[in-house]
């Protein structure tokens, strides 16, 4: 996030778009309906579901799916029309203005409509509201990013964000939620593949010095990494051998999940390392027991760049571990030692070669944590990014056309299918699954449909149905909800024994690899 979650609350528009943010984010969510509630800021939601927070909204925008950057690009093209964009901050700290206006021409509201299915007025209405916001906050989640043009769509947002002026202030940002707990701080710390700690390129020379000097070796290689989308087909076709997973459950996660599944059958070593016994762990041929948060001492990045303390509450149970103290061992007995006395020492490490890290210290962050980029010692941390510039100088403008979704309905598939959560489990229900009060309250999968589509298949609330797709087919009950909208199906994705992934189209974004998760092409049956 460019800003806080606290920060919320100072927003005179907030823009909800990709997130069902009173499932996903429940606590996040009370900020959002505070500043509506109480402090009179006006709430946008464009969604392709009437979800819960579409109550509190002064505008609700339908998109069909995957159409994310026409409806921004109209919104854009309203605002630049109308001449109520922010002209200094587009003249002083940007750059690409005139590139991005002649994109967004062709995007009249009728244009618009057209391919979003949002009438016309409530884009020029929705526009007027952001514009004329003295502080305009976006928040986003993986509605946005799930798709194959899931760069584009935050490019888009930040192009918005930049014509009104709502970076660097109080009150504004773009500010994405994450998916899982501590996804920045994974990310922050080198948990991607083409870079070091703190997003330092994995081939820049500088880096590698860097790097090779705090580690005291030689030869670090400056070749990027696989994406995790690109490990697996390189193991259907025989490539890749071995594949070491950590606290992820792919066999339920993962798209197009038949396909993974003879992937991941494929290799000739599989180690999973994790606190329960997922699917995956099942097909391992190693599984390495590791402690849970509640089980270790460390730190955790949150969504808004926080750096907090995690303390140890129990101690783990059986032969688990601390998941630093496997990988130590591991790296040990493959022939470059490792050994640290506790995870203060890794912590002093990460602040030596992160320049982000760099002033950020177990005691200062002892009682509340801080936001980085906190480079020094002294530094307070900082809430609110880009306040007087980029890191690149003046922000790029990104002329961006719209692109299709990689799959649509057509008569053999007429219905579309979108996934997500429930606010009662997580993820893959490894761990809200074997919880008896939460399964009470989502005890197994269903198919959110409406009345009248669920009447066009002859389906009743209750039923059992069939959901195929090009790519398998899954079986789960009717539920009729206020939320759904014609046209589309919603399946939330914790349910193994009718995984909606063996579903989805692993159609993947060209820059990310996120693949699409959010949109594909089904057909639905009477279960017999």
């Amino acid at each position: 996030m460019t800003n806080t979650i606290a920060d919320v609350e100072k927003a005179d528009v907030i823009l909800v778009t990709g997130s069902n943010t009173t499932e996903n984010h429940p606590v996040l969510s009370a900020f959002v309906k505070r500043a509506v509630e109480f402090k009179n800021a006006r709430l946008i939601v464009v969604d392709p579901r009437r979800i819960k927070l579409a109550g509190f909204a002064h505008q609700w925008l339908r998109p069909n799916l995957g159409t994310d950057v026409a409806w921004i690009n109209g919104m854009m093209h309203v605002i630049i029309k109308e001449d109520i964009y922010d002209r200094t901050f587009v003249g002083t700290r940007t750059e690409g203005f005139e590139e991005l206006k002649k994109v967004v021409e062709k995007f009249t509201p009728e244009y618009t409509e057209e391919i979003t299915g949002i009438p016309a007025q409530q884009i020029i209405d929705a526009a007027r509201m952001y514009a004329g916001a003295k502080a305009g906050s976006i928040l986003y989640c993986m509605g946005i990013t799930q798709h194959t043009t899931g760069t584009d769509n935050v490019k888009s947002l930040a192009n918005l964000a930049m014509v009104c002026g709502n970076l660097g202030i109080e009150g504004g940002g773009v500010n994405p939620l994450r998916g899982q707990n501590n996804v920045q701080g994974a990310c922050d710390l080198g948990g991607l593949p083409n870079v070091f700690s703190g997003y330092q390129p994995v081939n820049s020379i500088d880096a590698i010095k860097k790097m090779e000097e705090a580690w005291g070796v030689s030869g670090l290689s400056d070749k990027v990494g696989l994406k995790v989308t690109e490990m697996l087909p390189k193991a259907y076709n025989g490539e890749f051998k071995a594949l070491y997973i950590i606290g992820e459950n792919p066999l339920v996660s993962d798209p197009d999940l038949n396909h993974a599944e003879k992937c991941i059958s494929n290799l000739d070593f599989l180690v999973v390392q994790d606190i329960f016994m997922t699917e995956t762990a099942k097909i391992a041929d190693v599984v390495l027991p590791s402690a849970c948060f509640a089980e270790k001492e460390g730190t955790f990045s949150n969504t808004e760049r926080r750096v907090q303390r995690v303390r140890k509450a129990v101690e783990p149970p059986g032969q688990a571990w601390d998941d630093w103290k496997i990988t130590c061992e591991i790296a040990t007995r493959m022939g470059y030692p490792m050994s640290y006395e506790n995870p203060s020492a890794i912590f002093e490490e990460i602040a030596t070669v992160t320049p982000s890290y760099a002033g950020l210290t177990y005691d200062r962050i002892e009682d509340e944590g801080l936001h980085w980029p906190c480079p020094t010692a002294d530094h307070p941390g900082t809430p609110i990014l880009h306040t007087a510039q980029f890191p690149r100088g003046r922000g790029q403008f990104h002329a961006i056309d719209f692109i299709p979704p990689a799959e649509k309905a057509d008569d053999e598939y007429p219905m579309y299918l979108t996934t997500g959560r429930v606010i009662y489990h997580y993820h893959t229900g490894t761990m809200t699954r074997k919880t008896d009060g939460l399964n009470e309250r989502s005890s197994g999968n269903f198919v959110e449909i409406t009345p009248d589509d669920a009447q066009k298949h002859d389906l009743k609330d209750g039923d059992m149905v069939n959901v195929a797709s090009r790519r398998g087919d899954i079986t789960a009950a009717v539920k009729f909800s206020d939320k759904a909208v014609e046209g589309t199906v919603f399946i939330p994705f914790h349910f193994a024994e009718s995984a909606a992934n063996k579903l989805t189209n692993a159609a993947l974004d060209p820059i990310s690899g996120i693949p699409e998760f959010k949109v594909c092409a089904v057909r639905l049956s009477k279960a017999a």
